[in-house]
């Protein structure tokens, strides 16, 4: 087990650099124009393919790095850039981190291939769980997948909300209800392949932020996939149901929590893109405070903009010190007694959302116009206290483990 530290080794410095570089100088000067165009920046994400950015090897070497910094500083470098695109970048990971969890090595050879495709054919994967009736309530998810045994066929009916790349991937990774009477320990996840009949885009949101990320509705019409796309095998699938039958006859609060672990642990992540986002209209703010000048000196004089700035860096500071604890508990095991994940989300998240807000105040007009990135880092911002379980999630999260109370 690798001791906790604030201090990256060489190696891990070395890629941050690397990242930033690519932030600073490909991701930020074309965040306004795909931010306005409300598209998929498929020259970008081409731009990281042919470095090595967007690539399975390069997010599965910082996954298992076994200080559990990999993630969130390579996070925290890329939302630096741009939100919309990093999320466009990394959004496919969502979708390759589903198939090596649960998939066989067959599955996994096969499918994540296909995912990213290669630097001269860039693909896009999509992880499809969330329900226009089932967003943090994932236990009423309507998604049903029914087996045919004869085809040896699973057929999918149902309707897939606020999903990345949603319609446009190559691959889908779908959640679907198996077995309705065991509630979220009743689903499975499969693959569904380009192509396939049945598989729709519906509405693609006009979104308020992370414009450049494509967000749609998916629409399953009796789409058909062979048994080979059930992630794990019928078999693997039978046997855990069979033990969470059991176990929910014998206590179902501790099925639930298992689940909820679950999320816990991807939560530091998303953490980490708030981070980088305040980090970024922080830096933008203190630059402007150190220039501007009003009644013949630097804003940055005056105690109420200084005070502000050393409230938002001392905020940031804060939320990456509980994202970093919460992604090296993951890493190495240890138990979130305290919802240390959720905390970390939840922090981060609201202090992404401030920060930025306190960027536009202290350029006053200017950072309410387009002409300066903090307006489009605070719609951008706005996401964070949402998405991956809202605040009001956190906080029932975190409360409820606190008090020993069941998560539902």
């Amino acid at each position: 087990m690798a001791e906790f530290t604030m201090e990256l080794n060489d190696e891990q410095k070395e890629v941050r650099d690397w990242l930033h570089g690519f932030a600073a100088d490909v991701i930020r000067p074309a965040a306004a124009e795909w931010d306005e165009r409300e598209e998929t920046p498929w020259p970008i994400i081409q731009e990281a393919a042919k470095v090595g950015i967007y690539s399975l090897d390069f997010y599965a070497q910082q996954y298992f790095d076994a200080t559990g910094l990999g993630i969130p500083m390579a996070m925290e470098e890329l939302f630096w850039g741009d939100a919309g695109i990093a999320l466009s970048i990394v959004g496919t990971g969502l979708a390759a981190v589903g198939v090596l969890a649960n998939g066989t090595e067959e599955q996994i050879g096969t499918w994540i291939p296909q995912m990213y495709g290669d630097t001269n054919d860039v693909k896009v994967a999509a992880f499809c769980s969330s329900e226009p009736d089932a967003g943090s309530d994932v236990a009423s998810m309507r998604t049903r997948a029914v087996y045919d045994e004869a085809k040896d066929e699973w057929v999918i009916n149902g309707t897939k909300t606020w999903a990345t790349n949603g319609g446009i991937a190559n691959v889908h990774v779908v959640v679907a209800v198996v077995d309705p009477e065991l509630g979220s320990k009743g689903h499975a996840s499969f693959i569904v392949p380009p192509n396939t009949p049945g598989l729709g885009q519906g509405q693609k949101f006009k979104k308020h932020g992370i414009r450049a990320s494509h967000t749609a509705e998916v629409i399953l019409d009796n789409v058909r996939v062979p048994g080979s796309c059930l992630l794990g095998g019928k078999e693997k699938l039978d046997q855990r149901l069979a033990r969470a039958r059991e176990k929910a006859k014998k206590g179902g609060e501790r099925v639930k929590n298992a689940a909820m672990a679950t999320f816990e642990a991807s939560r530091p992540a998303v953490a980490a893109m708030a981070v980088g986002t305040a980090r970024a209209a922080y830096e933008v703010a203190l630059d402007y405070a150190r220039t501007r000048e009003q009644f013949g000196r630097p804003i940055i004089d005056n105690q109420g903009v200084a005070f502000q700035l050393a409230d938002m860096r001392t905020s940031i500071d804060a939320a990456r010190l509980l994202t970093w604890r919460a992604s090296w508990m993951a890493i190495n095991g240890k138990p979130f007694t305290a919802a240390e994940g959720s905390m970390s989300k939840l922090f981060a998240s609201e202090t992404a959302k401030k920060v930025t807000a306190q960027a536009i105040q202290i350029l006053g007009g200017n950072g309410y116009t387009r002409e300066y990135p903090v307006e489009r880092m605070h719609r951008d911002a706005a996401i964070y206290t949402i998405f991956e379980g809202t605040s009001e999630i956190q906080r029932l999260v975190i409360s409820r483990t606190l008090s020993g109370m069941p998560i539902r």
